[in-house]
């Protein structure tokens, strides 16, 4: 048994920035690889990764040593991330707290050697230290090796898909130190090495291994089909080892070695092997093997001449805390490798050690020829993980990841708007998905962080959210022949009569009685200048009645008072038509004199119009999204750095009407001006009319939310100019209603980016987003009983 001591020898001599000074002689650049996530990629972005790597790879000087390196480590989620100040904070970081999954870390290392030839014998001391102290005459191969590599870094850098960021010396230190102690946590312990195998500390260790042309099958490619997506009317692609990658869920490290050789030397080498084989060809099947895999080779570096032979090792490294896991865990990769057609090599003994050792970065350039491959770059970079976990971003609404359903945070605001130019957000989804479910979802933890929000809703589903939060609500519920007590007139006093007031009682009055006319510029100076002469002659209380009142007292001479043409505001007109909102009018009831109640929603951050008694009439929803609208420009608007939300539930039932579409649209345009965004509920995509008015705001809508479809997605894919990649994740959506973790699966496009999210909440969660049921019904009679939603939501869950 053999003893590693790293104090006595250290493989690291110096760290300057990310360049390591290694004791055997080596220079090393480390890079940590900054990949896409799992599952958003398609065939043709995986063949686009691969192209990117060759064409910054291929012009790199021969001796050069690229060693890729995927670290995967069993983790436990600690929470520390999520928010725990509120009831439903505190019960989302509980649920999720310890649960395991897969921390992925991706490493790439460019290794300048200086054993020019990397001709190496097959059993190497790595810890023999030549390097004593760092020689001057380094310095200008050093400035050569940086500048090489910085090439080929800054054309990586420059794909959309995946970057390189420099690995700061601390970081190489940890990794260096987790390495050698076996990824033991809270201790420090010896490397262990004998036949039997490598144990450090509570860790056993084992691994696999390509190490020749012979493992191989018939042909490698970029991507390959995943089997667990694809169906019969899809396909999903993932990368042609992903296999060996996040989904084997285990304690695990996959190394890419690969050595850039002179081309011509190899073309001579090739011939002479050709040359020796044809001889003996007969003496065994495997020579011809052999022969036949070398002329291969050969025909493809005379065919190409972008080729670049490689010699290359593929291995992983895998390890438990329990040595009868290893067999298991052995079959498993195995089994991977044989869907690829590739037979692993298992070293053993002094083997073992040697693999495990010249998988550390520092001493990657100490394989022999015994130990590589001989390969086209373009082959061997097929043999590359481009994807990792899911992306979390510093702030947003969390969701949940696709593989281990742990919470990931996604910036659907975009602040910087670095991804989305507009932040308004649309979900699609059939009856019975869970609509009003995910926008609870998303809603509720907007509001949370300080965003205020506006609610019309024409179902009745944000009540019970919001009566979570007391004091910071208001319901304001429409019940037939009453009015929602919203005075658009009300001023306290003159001051309040701003220009930009002005403009928007005009705009009102407009909506109400010249609906669906273009409105010229000298229509809308007189009606403003009337509007001014009307609040400085009549004192208060102002209302549309009292306004109305006005104009019919002084129609003879207001005119000529105000030096307004008949044409630009036809008073006779204005009279017939707004009758029927004052006085005795049908309507009347809308504008019915008193005290305005607009202030209640002042001060409130959650604000809910629920306008479900009157989804079936044109008229009176349309007056009412007028009046909404009024409201909302005096109290919501006002502080325009002020972040807002603007919710059209069920906006299917006001879209029957057209007009209603046309004074949705002017939130569309308004937003702009605001820190603000929209959002609309729909079943389908096409309940929004085909027309151009539908197109702007389908054009202002950047942030889409899809639940599962049995019907299909062609259409969403057809007017949101999906790509097909877009519509096979929409395919892929499966849903989880059974087992100890309950989940709905979410397609989620910010910008150009998307994936499938799914949604995990915990007990506490899933009963304040109950719309309907039995459920429901029991959390608001305990609601009745306890007077606070927290009480109720705690009683329930704890009895069911």
């Amino acid at each position: 048994m053999k003893k590693i001591n790293l104090a006595s020898y250290s493989p690291i001599s110096d760290i300057k920035d990310n360049l390591v000074f290694a004791s055997n002689g080596n220079l090393i650049l480390c890079y940590q690889v900054m990949l896409p996530e799992i599952y958003s990629l398609s065939e043709k972005n995986f063949d686009e990764l691969h192209s990117t790597f060759f064409q910054a790879f291929k012009s790199l000087p021969a001796s050069f040593v690229i060693h890729k390196q995927d670290v995967y480590l069993k983790k436990k989620y600690s929470s520390e991330k999520l928010p725990e100040k509120t009831f439903l904070e505190k019960a989302t970081h509980d649920h999720f707290k310890g649960r395991e999954y897969i921390e992925h870390q991706s490493y790439l290392f460019f290794v300048l050697t200086k054993n020019k030839t990397l001709n190496n014998a097959k059993y190497k001391n790595p810890f023999r230290n030549v390097l004593k102290a760092i020689p001057e005459t380094l310095e200008v191969n050093i400035r050569d090796f940086i500048s090489t590599v910085s090439d080929s870094v800054s054309y990586i850098n420059n794909s959309r898909k995946v970057s390189l960021v420099s690995l700061a010396a601390d970081k190489i230190k940890i990794f260096s130190e987790s390495y050698f102690n076996g990824f033991n946590e809270a201790c420090d312990t010896d490397i262990l090495l004998d036949k039997s195998g490598i144990n450090i500390g509570d860790n056993y260790f084992d691994l696999l291994s390509i190490n020749s042309e012979l493992c191989f099958g018939e042909s490698v490619q970029s991507s390959k089909r995943n089997e667990h997506f694809t169906s019969d009317d899809f396909i999903f692609h993932q990368g042609f080892i992903d296999g060996l990658g996040l989904t084997l869920n285990e304690n695990h490290i996959v190394n890419q070695i690969i050595y850039l050789d002179d081309k011509q030397k190899w073309k001579k080498l090739l011939d002479k092997k050709i040359e020796e084989l044809s001889k003996s060809s007969n003496f065994g099947s495997q020579n011809k093997v052999v022969l036949q895999k070398i002329q291969h080779i050969q025909d493809h570096i005379n065919n190409d001449d972008s080729s670049r032979i490689i010699r290359g090792h593929l291995n992983i490294i895998y390890w438990t805390d329990d040595a009868s896991k290893l067999q298991r865990i052995r079959s498993r990769i195995k089994s991977e490798f044989k869907e690829l057609d590739i037979i692993p090599y298992y070293p053993g003994g002094e083997e073992r050690k040697n693999y495990f050792l010249n998988s550390y970065f520092c001493f990657s350039s100490n394989f022999s020829n015994e130990d590589l491959y001989v390969t086209d770059l373009k082959h061997a970079l097929c043999m590359l993980i481009n994807n990792t976990n899911y992306k979390s971003d510093p702030t947003g609404i969390i969701f949940n990841d696709r593989e281990y359903n742990i919470p990931v945070f996604k910036d659907v605001w975009d602040e910087k708007k670095k991804r989305i130019k507009a932040r308004n957000f649309a979900i699609f989804a059939p009856t019975g998905e869970g609509k009003s479910f995910l926008a609870n979802n998303i809603l509720r933890q907007y509001f949370e962080s300080g965003v205020r929000l506006v609610i019309i809703d024409l179902g009745g589903s944000y009540a019970k959210f919001a009566k979570l939060y007391p004091g910071s609500y208001a319901i304001l519920r429409y019940k037939k022949g009453t009015n929602l007590g919203i005075n658009p007139f009300y001023i306290n006093n003159l001051k309040d009569l701003t220009p930009q007031r002005l403009e928007d009682l005009a705009d009102f009055l407009f909506e109400l009685f010249a609906s669906g006319l273009k409105v010229t510029k000298a229509q809308s100076v007189s009606t403003k200048k009337i509007l001014l002469h009307y609040y400085q002659n009549v004192p208060i209380p102002h209302s549309l009645g009292s306004f109305y009142r006005f104009i019919e007292e002084n129609q003879n001479n207001l005119h000529d008072q105000l030096k307004v043409h008949p044409d630009y505001f036809n008073i006779t007109d204005f009279l017939h038509i707004m009758s029927e909102y004052v006085g005795n009018g049908i309507y009347s009831f809308l504008f019915k004199e008193g005290l305005d109640l607009t202030y209640k929603i002042e001060d409130k951050r959650l604000i809910v119009f629920e306008l479900d008694e009157v989804k079936d009439n044109k008229e009176i929803l349309s007056v009412m999204l007028k009046l909404i609208k009024s409201a909302i420009q005096r109290t919501i608007w006002r502080n325009p750095a002020e972040k807002g939300i603007i919710l059209f539930d069920e906006f299917a039932k006001q879209l029957k009407f057209e007009n209603v579409l046309e004074s949705v649209e002017f939130y569309y345009q308004a937003i702009r001006k605001q820190n603000g965004a929209i959002g609309i509920i729909l079943q389908s995509i096409n309940q929004l009319p085909n027309n151009s008015t539908s197109a702007s705001i389908l054009e202002n809508t950047q942030v889409i939310y899809s639940l599962q479809n049995e019907k299909g997605y062609d259409e969403l894919k057809k007017r949101l100019n999906f790509s097909m990649h877009d519509l096979n994740q929409l395919k892929s959506i499966k849903n989880n209603f059974v087992g100890p973790r309950i989940y709905t699966e979410i397609f989620i496009k910010i910008g150009k980016e998307s994936n499938i999210f799914r949604l995990e909440v915990p007990k506490e969660a899933y009963a304040a987003y109950l719309t309907d049921g039995w459920e429901n019904e029991e959390i608001m009679r305990l609601y009745e009983k306890h007077s606070n939603m927290e009480k109720a939501i705690t009683e329930f869950t704890s009895k069911n």
